[in-house]
């Protein structure tokens, strides 16, 4: 008599890093042959749990180092109250908890949230890692998604046909610190949508089918010069994170050498302790040339790795591009190639990073920023300046939005010429990157427009240096205008918003004699007069009246 095990067989899904094109783990997929025991599995948690240990012992035989991803239903999870077997599975195939991510599986309809959040308590105190699997084309409740915090949110493929929800997903999923991927990706097409709209992971037919043996090689389209990600103040490191190769502190050289000279991709070793922290940090071709010196395999085969590995970089899962720099930047220049190892809050290994890998995608971020500057200052368009308002009204953090201008700024071109015109504007730009450096952000949106993005209390250092410092153009007295904004927590919901409340302000200011400045609180109607006097403004001393309908 056959069971079920006789009649069932396993596939392997790459689940692809879009920013590096490289595998970061891979998905555990159950293809029976007979019967349909997916469907008995939904209804029966014990049947559930244990075609989760039999995955994670079907790809355990095919060799692989990668990150595994298995799925159990969520129903499972909150009758269980976890997967204890599924521990001690690990452990007994010589993986660490942290290498395996748990894709809860919808429905999620008729499961006790209580009893399922509790369950992932568990999963996530014995080291696993969470995904929330099927998101778009499921059942998970909004409040049940944030409440689990996965670490990572796969979403279905059919909503990159919205991508206002996918980027409303990336949002979401920068706030609970997960990464987002897209699941059932197919084409080009939907590849360069799931970038655009800010996803850093994917799997799917177009990178490499379900296959009883794993993908060395994916296919990932390149790189269009239009695709943007989602904006961000740096690089996470999370989106450049591999997996990483890890032995036991204990091991030794010999074991060592065995895994390298097996896995030529492998570039470094991490030698962890009992709860995952990294030690030592073993450097590909600084160990293998040590073991092939004369007596060298003699000398260490049988001696603790430890002792021919160096200590190892970290930066945490929350770091930057720019943070994992400043750690390769320390120490001798012959460590600069080694991986940094990424660690969660509790320290525990996550993966590691290339300096290849952040050096180039830091590269392709310098060009598409210097493609936005303006050519006169070399000051950010108002695309930076807006993305950056956007990102602070999602963390309800408050904000000083204000706009500046050169008042009757085509009289003064066409009184001193372009050419003084011109170095006037450059001026104001220093002015305003000097008064607020390190506090805010100056943005240069054409003409003699100018937009700071400032917290209140940075506003007083930029209205001593534009607004009161004497300007001229070509030895005549110049005059700005300064409107302000000042937007709390919930008073707008957007850019847009705040840009339609800085408009009258905008309009006030420029109607005042003199150097002006006016604020405003957004969703409070009126406004404070805090230079200039009131009447209609005359024209610039020295220049001709402005025109009709100026």
């Amino acid at each position: 008599m056959y069971s079920w095990s006789d009649t069932l067989r396993f596939a392997f899904q790459p689940v692809v890093n879009l920013r590096t094109g490289a595998v970061a783990a891979l998905e555990t997929l159950a293809r029976p042959e007979a019967g349909d025991i997916l469907a008995e599995a939904r209804r029966d948690p014990e049947l559930d749990g244990r075609l989760a240990v039999s995955a994670l012992r079907a790809a355990t035989r095919k060799e692989t180092l990668l990150p595994l991803h298995l799925n159990v239903f969520a129903a499972t999870l909150a009758d269980l109250g976890g997967l204890p077997p599924l521990h001690d599975a690990v452990r007994a195939v010589g993986r660490m908890p942290w290498e395996v991510t748990i894709d809860i599986v919808p429905p999620c309809t008729h499961v006790p949230p209580r009893a399922l959040l509790e369950a992932v308590a568990s999963l996530r105190e014995q080291g696993f890692r969470i995904s929330a699997d099927g998101i778009g084309d499921g059942d998970v409740p909004l409040r049940l998604l944030t409440d689990l915090s996965p670490d990572v949110i796969k979403l279905d493929a059919s909503l990159l046909a919205r991508p206002g929800a996918v980027r409303a997903m990336r949002t979401l999923c920068e706030e609970l610190g997960a990464l987002v991927a897209v699941e059932g990706v197919e084409t080009e097409l939907q590849c360069a949508a799931a970038l655009s709209a800010g996803a850093q992971l994917a799997q799917g037919e177009l990178f490499a089918p379900p296959a009883r043996i794993p993908a060395a090689d994916v296919y990932v389209p390149p790189r269009t010069a239009g695709a943007v990600t989602a904006p961000r103040s740096g690089p996470s490191v999370r989106e450049f994170v591999r997996p990483a190769a890890v032995l036991p502190v204990t091991a030794s050289a010999g074991q060592v050498r065995s895994l390298l000279t097996g896995s030529p991709e492998v570039s470094g070793v991490l030698l962890v302790d009992q709860t995952g922290r990294p030690v030592r940090s073993v450097h590909r071709s600084r160990f293998l040339l040590s073991m092939s010196g004369r007596y060298g395999h003699a000398l260490y085969a049988d001696r603790p790795a430890f002792k021919l590995g160096d200590a190892p970089r970290t930066v945490g899962v929350d770091a930057t591009a720019w943070e994992v720099l400043d750690v390769v930047a320390v120490g001798g220049r012959d460590r600069t190639s080694d991986d940094v190892a990424v660690v969660d809050a509790r320290g525990r290994c996550v993966g590691t990073v290339r300096l290849a890998d952040l050096v180039r995608a830091l590269a392709e971020s310098r060009v598409e920023e210097a493609a936005g500057l303006n050519p006169l200052t070399r000051l950010p368009g108002s695309d930076a300046i807006v993305s950056e308002v956007d990102r602070r009204i999602c963390d309800g953090r408050p904000f000083a939005l204000s706009w500046l201008d050169i008042d009757h700024f085509k009289q003064v071109n066409d009184g001193a010429g372009f050419a003084a015109g011109d170095e006037l504007i450059r001026a104001v730009g220093r002015a305003l990157q000097g008064a607020v450096a390190g506090h805010a952000r100056v943005g240069h949106i054409g003409g003699d427009d100018f937009l700071v993005l400032a917290d209140a209390e940075a506003l007083d250092p930029l209205v001593a240096a534009v607004l009161d410092t004497p300007w001229s153009a070509a030895g005549r007295p110049v005059t700005l205008s300064l409107a302000t904004v000042v937007c709390t927590a919930g008073s707008v919901d957007d850019h847009h918003q705040a840009a339609a409340q800085l408009a009258p302000l905008k309009k006030a200011a420029t109607a005042l004699h003199g150097a002006s400045w006016v604020v405003g609180h957004a969703g409070f109607p009126g406004h404070e007069i805090r230079r200039g006097s009131p009447g209609p403004a005359p024209a610039q001393a020295g220049y001709a009246a402005a025109e009709p309908g100026w």
